[in-house]
């Protein structure tokens, strides 16, 4: 009896285990297969072109007809190359070919992948030069099972699933990858991810080639002059070498990537050698530009735009990295009411440094000074007190008093070293008992600081930076024969609006723009001076969090700005003329 029961129990066993091997291999991949024709998708999605892109270029500026192209199996084809980025999702960069075909509908779209799940395909802009669609998908948690990790097919949500006739080729890592470049008068500049990995750390330059065009083996090299950090010079190639029939080198879409010497290992890119680009100058060479990398900082911008153009600031250079809030919007007014700014869609991730390294030689020929400062900083003197109203010599003036003095010395000494670099100390300051975004803004609603100056901002000479674009926390290394030089913090201040309100401070958890920075929800380094006093590594409010980093109460920008820019509403009460 006990025998005859052991055999139905593993007779029962192993037809369980049959069925689901069954399952394993041939059904699930069928159900999910036939869910992928009918996804239902609750992901808001306005326009697959960013408004906020390089140079205030808007959607209508940019034509999209509908889609046509060849269908293999009744699907529509789209190519495509995708990169694993941070936080389990994939960039999806469509090619400068299809780009054209894509439907306006940019809801219509999906990634599918090797186990047949499919994520929504979420818009994230469009990179230029040339024009390349970008998407974002989630990587599905199944999905990662599954070594080494496989690019994605990305289709419309309305098609059957293409069969796969060969192996999907390997995800790119956000790790190890050329991921944009610009071209100068001179040469062609790189910005690599995963070649020099540790701050302070580079390689020689010597150790490098730069390759042209997408055959490796018969590419076009040339020599690598500099490698410091992201970013990588090399010379320009012979204009023959590259191009076959057409002149314009953008219409030919060469692909750049750097070589390493040792090995010849390539590294994955998405970078093109383009004709020469640089910020439009407009009718003349600015003194004084203003160039920041920002996300979603729509509501914060017309304040920093209306206050810093008033007291100096010509043109200013946005360096988008993704927003999906009114920025282009924001952007749209601010021009419409005078003001010049311009902005730059630059997608990648925990690139700070390389931005800006960026936006020295591309904005080299239209400002003679940049300042690099974030929208939540603010120039300060107490001098300006006694105006009663702001002027643009008010930072103008501190340019030419620093040359002028600077020049005279020179006259006496010849080993003097010209200043290329302005210092300027910063107050941090508090959420002053705010516990959502003050209306009238963060210099009305921000009063309350700590005492003890913390780091610094830099005014820099954009003829005077180093070669090798080296920059690190605002300030750049300068040529051999300039310097920088310390502003007194009793003279001129940067006050930073750092610690806001808790909705608004969050949100620096998840958007750590340094590459060297780390993300604060990693358990590593918790004594950094980046990392907030008393907060842990999870973005939760701390019960005291509106009083925190309130040592010293500092109206003085506060009482000055309502003095410049408060206005009568045609309601009768008085507001800020940004919120106009």
């Amino acid at each position: 009896m006990a025998r005859k029961v052991r055999t139905s129990f593993l007779y029962v066993v192993a037809s369980i285990v049959f069925c689901a091997t069954l399952y394993h291999h041939f059904l699930r991949d069928a159900i999910s297969a036939a869910s992928a024709t009918s996804i239902v998708k609750t992901t808001a999605i306005s326009s697959i072109i960013n408004n906020a892109v390089d140079e205030n270029i808007h959607n209508s500026d940019i034509n999209i007809p509908p889609r046509l192209a060849p269908q293999v199996n009744n699907t529509w084809t789209i190519s495509t190359t995708s990169i694993l980025i941070p936080d389990w999702e994939v960039l999806v960069i469509v090619s400068p070919e299809d780009t054209p075909l894509l439907t306006s509908n940019s809801s219509d779209y999906v990634c599918l992948y090797e186990n047949n799940e499919v994520s929504p395909a979420v818009p994230a802009g469009v990179l230029r030069f040339p024009d390349r669609a970008t998407f974002k998908c989630l990587f599905p948690r199944r999905a990662r099972r599954t070594h080494p990790f496989k690019q994605p097919i990305f289709m419309k949500s309305t098609e059957n699933p293409p069969e796969r006739t060969s192996p999907s080729t390997e995800l790119l890592r956000w790790t190890y990858i050329v991921y944009d470049s610009l071209t100068t008068d001179e040469d062609i500049v790189l910005f690599v991810k995963g070649v020099n990995n540790r701050q302070g750390t580079n390689r020689e330059p010597n150790k490098f080639r730069c390759i042209f065009g997408d055959d490796y083996i018969n590419g076009v090299r040339t020599a690598v002059t500099t490698s410091m950090q992201e970013v990588f010079r090399c010379k320009r190639p012979e204009l023959t070498a590259v191009n076959s029939v057409d002149n314009d080198i953008d219409q030919q879409r060469i692909k750049v990537s750097l070589e390493t010497v040792e090995g010849n290992r390539v590294v994955p890119s998405v970078a093109y050698y383009t004709n020469t680009r640089k910020l439009d100058a407009g009718k003349q060479k600015s003194l004084l530009c203003a160039s920041t990398m920002v996300y979603n900082v729509g509501k914060f911008l017309k304040e920093w735009v209306f206050y810093h153009s008033r007291i100096g600031v010509e043109k200013f250079l946005l360096y988008d990295n993704g927003s999906d809030d009114d920025l282009g919007k924001v952007v749209e007014e601010l021009v419409q009411e005078g003001f010049d700014v311009k902005t730059y869609f630059w997608l990648w991730p925990k690139t700070q440094e390389a931005g800006f390294s960026h936006s020295a030689i591309y904005a080299k020929e239209s400002c003679t000074w940049m300042m690099f400062m974030d929208v939540d900083e603010f120039v300060y003197s107490p001098s300006w007190q006694n105006s009663p109203e702001p002027s643009k010599s008010m930072l103008h003036s501190l340019i030419w008093s620093t040359w002028s003095q600077f020049s005279s010395s020179m006259k006496i000494s010849l080993t003097v070293s010209k200043v290329g670099q302005l210092r300027i100390e910063c107050h941090e300051f508090g959420p002053s008992n705010h516990s959502t975004h003050p209306i009238l803004g963060v210099t009305q609603g921000y009063n309350c600081r700590r005492k003890l100056e913390n780091r610094h901002k830099s005014i820099l000479l954009l003829e005077a930076v180093d070669d090798s674009l080296l920059n690190v926390i605002h300030h750049f290394t300068l040529k051999p024969g300039f310097r920088s030089r310390k502003l007194n913090s009793k003279n001129i201040v940067v006050n930073h609006y750092k610690y806001q309100a808790w909705p608004e401070f969050k949100a620096k958890f998840r958007r750590r723009v340094s590459t060297y920075v780390l993300d604060w929800t990693q358990p590593i380094n918790p004594n950094s001076n980046d990392r907030t006093p008393g907060l842990g590594f999870t973005p939760v409010e701390p019960q005291d969090w509106p009083q925190k980093f309130c040592e010293v109460h500092d109206n003085g920008l506060k009482n000055l700005t309502r003095r410049w820019f408060q206005v009568e509403s045609p309601s009768g009460d008085h507001q800020m003329s940004w919120q106009r």
